[in-house]
């Protein structure tokens, strides 16, 4: 059995592609999806999907932690409502929910994922993103319950934005084994513009002088903060530069947004 926690708030263009993702599994697969007062159809059509359907506020991390406490399965995957599992990923990990868990297994899981759409930015941005598995840019989405209430959750005084990278470093710290799934999650950022996305990341940077007040002087924290990683680092180390002079074109376009994005947050805090 596996429990999938999706948050939303006015998400009624992308709701019903998330959960219909899993019709095929359904006997296997239980859908809570937690909103945030929606004034759209959000609430309507999950329920009619068959979905367990709360609310909660103010944010993702309370919405999160009411999902997993609700959740009846002993794996747990919080997405957001604008992603889709294909149907691989979804037989990927009901085989991961269906061992027992040896004490030398994973407890939770990285997903690889993948942006929809077309063209050469969405192309920039799936090589992009193909850099971080793993990484401490990467946030861990498959949990097994037990780590989920070793750690508490999400910290809920982190409104959005860095509430997974801070979970993941408490994951981490208890000495849980991590992995990454083979299989992708699709993110559909059809409808994201480089306007929209500086606009999000902007929003996002509210918590992150919280977030860096807690950890301060962590190693992860220095690399996610760290201009030199950003914008090389993660494209270098453990063999990847390889594929990074394979694709100059496309490395140049992210490092356009890498800059963008970096300019936007010291923009916003200050």
């Amino acid at each position: 059995m596996l429990s999938v926690v999706i948050t939303t708030r006015n998400e009624e263009a992308n709701i019903a592609t998330c959960i219909k993702a899993f019709a095929k599994f359904r006997s296997e697969v239980e859908v809570v999806v937690i909103d945030n007062a929606s004034t759209d159809a959000t609430k309507e059509i999950a329920s009619g999907l068959g979905a367990k359907v709360l609310d909660k506020g103010p944010e993702r991390s309370a919405q999160r932690n009411l999902g997993w406490r609700t959740a009846t399965a002993d794996w747990v995957i919080v997405l957001d409502a604008d992603m889709i599992l294909p149907e691989e990923t979804i037989r990927e990990i009901l085989s991961v929910a269906a061992a027992p868990l040896a004490a030398d297994a994973p407890s939770a899981y990285w997903i690889p994922e993948v942006r929809s759409g077309h063209g050469f930015r969405t192309k920039a941005r799936n090589f992009e993103r193909s850099f971080y598995d793993g990484t401490c840019i990467d946030a861990l989405r498959l949990f097994h319950r037990s780590i989920l209430g070793k750690t508490g959750g999400y910290d809920e005084q982190l409104l959005a934005g860095p509430e997974d990278w801070e979970l993941d470093i408490r994951v981490l710290a208890t000495g849980a084994k991590c992995a990454i799934l083979k299989n992708h999650l699709i993110h559909n950022e059809k409808q994201l513009s480089l306007a929209k996305m500086l606009k999000k990341k902007a929003y996002y940077s509210k918590s992150m002088a919280a977030y860096k007040a807690k950890w301060d002087g962590h190693p992860a924290l220095k690399k996610q903060f760290s201009p030199w990683y950003r914008l090389f680092g993660v494209f270098l180390e453990k063999g990847k530069w390889r594929r990074t002079l394979r694709h100059p074109i496309l490395y140049a376009a992210i490092m356009f947004d890498r800059v963008a994005v970096g300019i936007v947050y010291l923009f916003a805090r200050g």
